[in-house]
């Protein structure tokens, strides 16, 4: 998988907005925090607020925060905010490819890789992020990286 800078920049972001709670951050201190340049995370907090993951208020009190509670925002749902689905294959769904002889396996390989995308991002929310805390599950995968070379995966 490969993540966009937008992608980055969007999850960065929006972890700096889970521990602001319902104060309102600026652009500028978000920008400031996670060393994000500020034009870019103008239009990446734009699409997180057209997707309703963001609010924002004007003037001299204003700024952005979460339009839900971070325990009830994947990442998941972050990127595809930014970028679109999970796992696209020449910006189409998996299951719409056609692929025919010896690469039609290629079809099951992408839909399982995006289920496997999708166990890890849409069970971590920015509420783990912010608190460091992440689902067993994760630390499990990044504690024993040995067992992604279990005989399952090597057949």
């Amino acid at each position: 998988m490969r993540l966009s800078a937008r992608v980055d920049y969007a999850l960065r972001a929006a972890a700096e907005l889970a521990v602001g709670g319902e104060r309102p951050v600026t652009a500028v201190q978000l920008a400031e925090a996670q060393q994000i340049p500020p034009k870019f995370l103008e239009n990446i907090l734009s699409q997180l607020r057209r997707s309703g993951l963001v609010r924002s208020q004007r003037g001299p009190e204003g700024g952005y925060w979460l339009a839900r509670p971070a325990d009830q925002i994947s990442l998941a749902d972050i990127i595809r905010a930014i970028d679109g689905p999970l796992v696209g294959v020449r910006g189409e769904r998996p299951e719409h490819l056609g692929y025919e002889g010896p690469a039609r396996a290629l079809q099951v390989v992408w839909i399982a890789l995006r289920a496997s995308e999708r166990a890890i991002l849409e069970q971590v929310t920015l509420a783990d992020v912010a608190s460091g805390e992440l689902p067993t599950a994760v630390h499990e995968l990044t504690e024993d990286p040995a067992a992604w070379d279990s005989p399952a995966f090597r057949n």
